[in-house]
């Protein structure tokens, strides 16, 4: 029981268990199948916002082209679903059977090359992650090992961003374009649209968001986590300490977009299309806030983050739909103002020092009342003799120091 108590302590999961008993407990019992699987779709986005949360506030490098690496592997996960929904079967009334619609409607009479190894569940698993993850070591190697950062690395990031949505929708007939891929019902012939599956799902992608909110805190604790924050610091003395900085930039680079493609898959997965409306500069910039509303130092806070923005967002267009822009424009402009280190700066800044003191007022004076308690039978203590000055001889005469 120690031993777990301090692993506790060391790694700082307190907070964490909390969360997981509101994703995996309460928000099950208190909401509607729709509900729920609108959580799960949020949830998606909490894994770009804790990727950023390691990039961004760890490592003092903004990205805002993370969108590109979320829709990278929503569209691996994509391109196998619609691939099994294409069986020769089902498309027997196109043109080209065994194809996906959009490219028999563009009159492509074959499957391309590059998609056929899209049938098999294992390999598009793998390109969930490794064709996010090449894309980010071919982008952050170029530049880190060239000393671009800062504010020059976010406009290239949304760059990038800008020209792979342009590339998706200009090659309709391979992406689906504009529309992106739609219609993903089954996988493995399980289907994905019951209401057992969305629980399925909801519960596979809470237990992932942890997984990666652990790998991300051990990281964070060790040496590399250490360097991180003086790379952000003071990246000079970092360098002159014999450190290669760019590589250990790379790597957080690349461990972002990793987490990012996974939660691409896990959006595809759960709500059944994707789309270029997920890849561009605005989503991307979205994702940038639901870690600013959270907070860029705690993966906890992005999470919460992730969730209040993106109910807000569910709220104010069901209930405002006239006004919900402004008013989600409201929100951000509010939070990044008022709480310049989001919900989680609010929590260690004001509310943990509140209850640490009234605490510690507590215990002082259950302190105090254990001290000035007595027992009824107990006698007081009689006051201690004064001893009688000195008597000196006759003819002496003291004399003072």
């Amino acid at each position: 029981m120690n031993l777990v108590k301090s692993w506790i302590l060391r790694y700082q999961l307190a907070s964490m268990l909390i969360l997981v008993a509101l994703l995996a407990v309460v928000l099950p019992l208190s909401l509607d199948i729709f509900r729920l699987n609108l959580v799960g779709k949020y949830l998606s986005y909490a894994f770009v916002a804790i990727g950023l949360v390691m990039v961004w506030g760890y490592g003092g490098v903004l990205s805002l082209g993370q969108g590109v690496f979320f829709g990278l592997g929503g569209y691996a996960m994509a391109m196998f679903l619609k691939l099994e929904a294409s069986d020769p079967e089902t498309t027997k009334i196109q043109s080209t059977p065994g194809i996906p619609d959009f490219m028999d409607w563009n009159q492509i009479t074959e499957l391309p090359n590059f998609w056929v190894p899209f049938k098999s569940l294992p390999f598009s698993l793998a390109a969930v992650i490794v064709v996010p993850t090449l894309l980010a070591w071919i982008v952050s190697y170029a530049m880190f090992k060239r000393r671009v950062g800062g504010v020059y690395f976010a406009i290239i990031t949304q760059a990038v961003a800008l020209i792979v949505t342009v590339l998706i929708i200009g090659q309709q007939g391979y992406t689906g374009g504009v529309n992106g891929m739609t219609d993903l019902k089954t996988i493995l012939g399980w289907d994905t649209r019951t209401d057992s599956a969305k629980y399925i799902l909801y519960y596979v992608c809470v237990g992932l968001l942890v997984g990666a909110m652990l790998l991300c805190r051990w990281i964070q604790t060790s040496k590399f986590g250490t360097l991180l924050l003086a790379m952000r610091d003071k990246e000079d003395r970092v360098r002159f300490s014999g450190y290669d900085v760019s590589n250990f930039k790379v790597f957080t680079f690349c461990l972002a977009a990793a987490l990012s493609g996974i939660g691409g898959a896990l959006f595809t997965l759960q709500v059944g299309f994707m789309s270029p409306s997920f890849v561009g500069i605005v989503p991307s910039i979205e994702m940038v806030i639901y870690a600013a509303v959270g907070g860029r130092m705690s993966l906890v806070g992005a999470v919460y983050g992730t969730l209040l923005v993106n109910a807000g967002k569910t709220y104010f267009s069901e209930s405002f739909p006239d006004l919900w822009l402004f008013l989600m424009a409201g929100l951000f402009i509010g939070v990044t103002m008022a709480f310049p280190m989001g919900l989680a700066g609010v929590w260690e800044e004001h509310v943990v020092p509140r209850w640490k003191n009234r605490r510690g007022g507590a215990s002082r004076k259950a302190a105090m009342a254990a001290t000035t308690a007595r027992e009824p039978d107990a006698p007081a203590k009689p006051p201690a003799p004064i001893a009688p000055a000195p008597t000196l001889p006759d003819g002496v005469r003291s004399q003072g120091v």
